[in-house]
């Protein structure tokens, strides 16, 4: 599957199968419009594993109507392996930022102009991630966004790592 920040990326619905990113703003256009007196938050995370013979990168993109449910959708993206934690992270940050970038291009934030946004990266005060937080977050909040880290990023450590194996 071609990646987020690469041409038109596949993202898969879990009920409604493989979807073109145009495909995904209409499908959440839709859920919006279905219900317009709720809130609602868009919120992306990506995570990675690693084997042998390859990273696997799980983009997920999750519109949250506040206090109502979510729905969700995911794309993979394979690469060579990347052992180096750094620049594995960073890959994944840009990966949900390259993703923003194409949603609103294909008007995703016309929508409504209040739609927050959340990126969501698998980092945490624990473990080795903890020394990359300050940068990742730095650069999420420098474009405009509102950063999670773990345990509130479940975009990235949940939903994106359930689809990594």
């Amino acid at each position: 599957m071609i990646s987020p920040v690469e041409g038109s990326p596949l993202f898969i619905h879990p009920r409604k199968g493989p979807m073109s990113l145009k495909q995904v703003v209409a499908d959440i256009r839709s859920y919006i419009e279905k219900d317009r007196n709720s809130r609602y938050k868009i919120v992306l995370g990506t995570d990675s594993q690693t084997s042998h013979r390859e990273t696997m990168f799980v983009t997920a993109i999750i519109v949250h109507r506040v206090g109502k449910g979510a729905l969700f959708y995911y794309a993979r993206n394979r690469s060579k392996p990347l052992l180096d934690l750094r620049y594995r992270i960073y890959r994944e940050t840009e990966l949900s930022l390259s993703c923003m970038e194409r949603l609103k291009e294909m008007g995703l934030v016309g929508l409504s102009a209040d739609l927050p946004v959340e990126i969501h990266l698998d980092v945490g005060r624990r473990g080795e991630t903890r020394k990359l937080i300050q940068e990742v977050v730095g650069w999420v909040t420098s474009v405009g966004y509102t950063a999670k880290i773990k345990p509130e990023a479940y975009a990235a450590s949940a939903v994106a790592d359930r689809f990594t194996k």
